[in-house]
């Protein structure tokens, strides 16, 4: 007869097969080297996603501008990383007098990554600090696409709803050729990345695209909208707006990336809930 305890054993034993990854280890595991971003997960086609991670900060009056004079340079060091992947710490300086505190930790339930940013200004004078890019998605694995054809898998929402991009009214205009721009009523185009900017006017924060095999959606959005971006390297970003910092200064902005079912209405709920003050109304 076998005891009720070493019954438990032998069975635990046949269900988790030795060496497997305990338990309570994130499904989920991130690290970061010559700010690459790797998300690393058995959900993403390839068991992984890379992620430009932080791309640049800029100042406004960019979009007939080089892009040189709008970029301010800046510097990333990581400052922590939890040995099971689960969370990375880093601190970032933008010219002399301006620090971001930011985190990048994995989610639950359909959130993919979270990302969190304070940014604090120490100068004495006004900084105008407009906008920043912190994450460049690379979406050509997900999608199973080219540069040529992902705008049909990747969407943004319009007046008409949920849109792909490449059924847009979009221009090709602009001191820089190639990807795409779209904008919340509240922005003006001359602050705007130096790509073209679609005509369709954005009604909330989230650019997606959709799994090549259209089961699934990987999908972006953050609590302050400047840009939604469909770029040049097979990649999307919800670019956040600052709005300038005075002496002393703090903002925090949150991101996240989200993995879920490809059902619009599942989508919109979990960015309702994350980003209330980002719904139709106050967008």
């Amino acid at each position: 007869m076998i005891l009720p305890h070493l019954l438990l054993v032998l069975l635990f034993g046949l269900l988790v097969p030795a060496g497997n990854v305990r338990a309570d280890s994130p499904a989920t595991r991130l690290s970061w080297t010559n700010n690459l971003l790797i998300v690393r997960d058995a959900r993403l086609p390839g068991g992984s996603l890379e992620v430009f991670y932080l791309e640049a900060f800029c100042l406004p009056g960019g979009h007939q501008r080089n892009w040189g004079q709008t970029r301010i340079p800046h510097q990333t060091t990581l400052l922590n990383a939890t040995p099971d992947g689960s969370e990375l710490r880093f601190r970032s300086t933008i010219g002399p007098d301006t620090e971001v505190l930011h985190e990048v930790r994995t989610g639950r339930d359909g959130t993919l990554v979270e990302m969190d940013f304070l940014i604090t200004h120490r100068g004495t004078q006004p900084w105008p600090i407009q906008w920043f890019q912190p994450a460049c998605i690379r979406v050509d694995r997900f999608t199973g696409a080219s540069q040529s054809n992902y705008t049909a898998r990747s969407f943004v929402f319009t007046r008409s709803g949920r849109t792909p991009l490449d059924a847009l009214q979009r221009t090709t205009n602009a001191l820089y050729p190639g990807g795409q721009v779209f904008l919340p009523h509240w922005i003006e185009e001359r602050d705007a990345n130096p790509r073209p900017v679609a005509l369709d006017r954005i009604t909330n924060g989230i650019i997606g695209a959709v799994s090549a095999d259209g089961s699934s959606v990987l999908a972006i959005a953050s609590d302050r909208t400047f840009e939604l971006f469909e770029g040049v390297y097979v990649c999307l970003h919800s670019d956040p707006w600052i709005g300038g910092l005075q002496p002393g200064e703090s903002r925090r902005i949150r991101q996240k990336i989200y993995l879920l079912p490809n059902d619009t209405q599942q989508l919109l709920r979990r960015y309702t809930e994350d980003f209330p003050d980002q719904t139709p109304g106050r967008f």
